[in-house]
């Protein structure tokens, strides 16, 4: 692995891949872009957006029965009598703002990764000012979360350090812990 994300030059951070790196996180990226899906009115030229309209659109009601979108878009009211009720309000009402948000960090981070520089090595050069890093910190965190269901990890179970190299899941838990210490590294630039 080539490496973490470092403080750039003038702020923000940027981070150095390596070419099969950059492929991976573009590829994960973009799975995580079919598994959100489009926005609720498709591809809607800018011509053709209504503010207003889009300010009032209702969202779906009813929680995801993929257990990665339901991770990614949980319910707001977990107990209490009317908990399904509130939170398929509160769902109607936030879902897709939610979803045009993951959606949009997502598609940052892949065209943060597109425009990538190469460095002297022929290694893609990502940089991000403040908002690009904010946009990249959310589009891994969902990554993460994206992965995690897949693998069901319980944050008690340490299991996932020590896989045999012949489990099947061995690839996706490699992915999982690199993007957590790609987030981590992120989260240092941050908040130094």
């Amino acid at each position: 692995m080539t490496g973490l994300f470092k403080r750039a030059h003038g702020g923000g951070a940027q981070l150095t891949l390596d070419p099969v790196e950059a492929s991976i996180l573009r590829s994960l990226v973009v799975q995580m872009l079919e598994l959100i899906g489009p926005g609720p009115a498709g591809d809607e030229s800018a011509a053709d957006y209504d503010p207003l309209a889009a300010l009032f659109a209702e969202g779906p009601s009813e929680a995801p029965t993929d257990p990665a979108l339901a991770r990614l878009f949980p319910d707001a009211y977990a107990s209490g009598p009317d908990a399904d009720e509130q939170s398929a309000e509160f769902r109607r009402f936030t879902e897709n703002d939610l979803r045009a948000r993951k959606r949009d960090d997502a598609l940052a981070l892949v065209r943060a990764l597109d425009g990538a520089e190469l460095d002297r090595r022929g290694r893609p050069v990502i940089k991000l000012d403040a908002a690009g890093c904010g946009r990249a910190l959310g589009a891994l965190n969902d990554l993460r979360l994206t992965l995690g269901s897949r693998l069901e990890v319980d944050e008690d179970d340490d299991s996932l350090y020590s896989l045999p190299d012949e489990d099947e899941r061995k690839p996706l838990v490699m992915a999982y812990l690199w993007l957590g210490g790609l987030q981590e590294s992120l989260l240092d630039v941050l908040m130094s």
